[in-house]
């Protein structure tokens, strides 16, 4: 069963760490089974009082593989240098 890890970046604050950050990512994701659904882009918020800033959603084939990733040795170094770099907030959720 999929899962997903989806992120709202709420705002940049260093951009020379998320630079380096987002040179590194992919090989990451792309090594636990994951792929990117959306990655920025324009949205229209339909509900609610939520206001996204820059989403970004990952799919994993599992919810094993998901939290894999986010707590590998690979992710590791990358997700303190996205954290030092951004205000963010993040769930990892099991799909249909």
């Amino acid at each position: 069963m999929s899962a997903y890890c989806i992120f709202d970046i709420t705002e940049i604050i260093d951009e020379e760490k998320i630079g380096k950050y987002r040179q590194r990512v992919d090989a990451t994701v792309e090594q636990y089974g994951g792929r990117y659904v959306v990655r920025g882009g324009e949205f229209e918020v339909v509900e609610g009082d939520w206001q996204p800033v820059r989403l970004v959603i990952l799919e994993f084939p599992s919810l094993e593989q998901v939290r894999q990733w986010y707590n590998s040795k690979e992710y590791r170094d990358l997700k303190a240098l996205r954290l030092a770099a951004t205000h963010s907030n993040g769930v990892i959720v099991e799909g249909l």
